[in-house]
């Protein structure tokens, strides 16, 4: 699954991290899951864990002796959200822009 744009302009390891969870969203993945799909160090891992949960950008299952991490709903593109056309210059530059 895609991520929404206005989440793609995180650093390498949030994104890296958001995007591995929006692959398997359904099911979600453990710290340990996500150390083995994140290109990174296990505290910058943490640290980025830390950020996306402090921004509501995933959520946190405890079951029991596991943890399981899940993206929030509003990260993950749904079905009705894809489309095939590729946004404009101009459209990428008013999203960097913020307009």
């Amino acid at each position: 699954m895609a991520i929404r744009p206005e989440h793609r302009d995180r650093d390498d390891v949030e994104f890296g991290v958001l995007s591995a969870l929006a692959d398997r969203a359904d099911e979600g993945m453990t710290v340990l899951e996500l150390r083995a799909a994140v290109d990174a160090d296990i505290d910058r891992l943490e640290a980025a864990l830390s950020d996306l949960k402090q921004a509501r950008l995933i959520e946190v299952e405890r079951n029991d002796d596991r943890t399981v991490l899940y993206p929030a709903d509003e990260v993950v593109l749904g079905p009705d959200d894809v489309t095939d056309e590729e946004p404009s210059l101009l459209d990428v530059i008013r999203r960097r822009l913020g307009f």
